[in-house]
């Protein structure tokens, strides 16, 4: 296991030198006599935000992704259950060609675990940040819910909802005021704001449905542990990343570690991509 404070920006630049270089390389004319068709040299990452978060939550990491050169989609979560968000988002890796790297921050780890299962010829790693890895018939508060040090339940509030259909709902929020402390403590504190006025709810029921499939017990897998989380405690993280045998590396962060730290979330994409052939 390895551990890391203070991400460096040094190795990640030095990456995105050398991808340059080397797409520069395999550049051929579209139509041109004799040529090839270009061979998709990496693997395109999907990135699965969590609940309270949306898809803006990777932007950093998208930036040093793209400019390492990978293909990159910041998937839309529904954040409705394992088995509906994960039925999407197989949709999403449906219409992509070539290998897939599956990255799921929080909650979105349950989804990618979901999504994968059957999908080990295209989805060739599955990289876990801050993320639950649940097994087959566990839910994510079950997995929150059997280490102290989640103060998430006094942070949230649920709001009710009715649909034309007549079916009601409630979705959950965390409270605009405990938002900077409970999911981002190391975020500016203005951008943490922000986050918060604009963070997706998740269903309520979605947090206590149990998973079906465990994609991580086919498939190989990276976790980075935040070892300042008070969504999801720091020993229910190493336990699930332990149990999955993913090659794990710990940051002194916040649950907002894609936020807060993109350089050491891009750097364990990048590993993981890079055993992709």
């Amino acid at each position: 296991m390895m551990r890391i404070s203070r991400p460096s920006r040094r190795l990640a630049l030095l990456g995105a030198t050398a991808a340059v270089g080397l797409s520069v390389t395999a550049i051929t004319l579209p139509g041109a006599a004799g040529a090839a068709p270009r061979h998709q040299e990496r693997p395109t990452i999907v990135l699965e935000h969590g609940a309270f978060a949306d898809a803006s939550s990777w932007d950093g990491v998208v930036k040093r992704l793209q400019r390492a050169g990978y293909p990159v989609v910041a998937a839309a979560n529904p954040l409705r259950g394992p088995a509906t968000d994960a039925a999407y988002l197989r949709s999403v890796i449906d219409n992509i060609d070539g290998p897939v790297v599956l990255v799921g921050h929080s909650y979105g780890g349950t989804v990618i675990s979901q999504a994968a299962h059957g999908l080990e010829d295209k989805v060739k790693a599955l990289v876990y940040i801050a993320a639950f890895l649940p097994d087959t018939g566990e839910s994510s508060l079950g997995l929150t819910n059997k280490s102290p040090g989640s103060t998430l339940g006094q942070a949230i509030e649920p709001v009710n909802y009715a649909l034309p259909d007549g079916s009601r709902g409630a979705d959950v929020y965390i409270k605009p005021d405990k938002f900077p402390q409970q999911f981002a403590a190391d975020v500016p504190t203005d951008k943490a704001r922000l986050m918060a006025a604009g963070q997706r709810p998740i269903a309520a029921a979605a947090l206590e449905e149990e998973s079906t499939r465990a994609a991580w017990k086919t498939i190989p897998s990276w976790s980075l542990v935040t070892t300042e989380d008070l969504n999801i405690p720091v020993a229910a993280q190493r336990f699930m990343s332990q149990r999955a045998h993913a090659r794990t590396t710990e940051v002194d962060a916040s649950h907002a570690v894609s936020v807060s730290h993109p350089d050491a979330v891009t750097r364990i994409v990048e590993r993981a991509a890079r055993t992709v052939r």
